[in-house]
Order: structure tokens, then sequence, then C-alpha cells
């Protein structure tokens, strides 16, 4: 899985943009854009990320895992 196309793909279901992101996580917008190439993260991040987004990511890559096991 990469990580950050799959928390752009949240983002986007949700309707939650860059800027508002950002926001929530305390940091510049172009960072935002960085995390979406991004196909690991750090794990407090991740945590930062699920919270405002209220998603979890990390079921999600734990889903991953298992489906490729």
């Amino acid at each position: 899985m990469h990580i950050g196309q799959h928390i752009k793909e949240v983002m986007k279901q949700k309707g939650v943009t860059a800027t508002q992101l950002a926001n929530d996580i305390c940091c510049a917008r172009p960072h935002i854009h960085r995390i979406f190439r991004k196909d690991n993260i750090d794990i407090g991040l991740l945590q930062r990320i699920s919270k405002a987004l209220d998603h979890d990511f990390f079921r999600d890559l734990s889903d991953d895992f298992r489906a490729k096991v």
C-alpha cells in the first residue's frame, strides 16, 4: 500500500482539503502534498492524520499486510 496515495484518497472521499488537513495537524499545506508522495510515513504523523480524518489508517495497513501474507 502506498500510504500517501491512500491518505489522499481518504481525504477526497471525506471532502477534506489539503489546507484543512494541514491546519488540523499543525503543518504547512506544502507538507501535505509531500506526504501524498510518500510510500511510508512516521507513526506519530500517521496517528495525527488518522485522528484529523477520523479514519484508522493503521487498520488499513494491517489489512493490507494480512492480504499479502
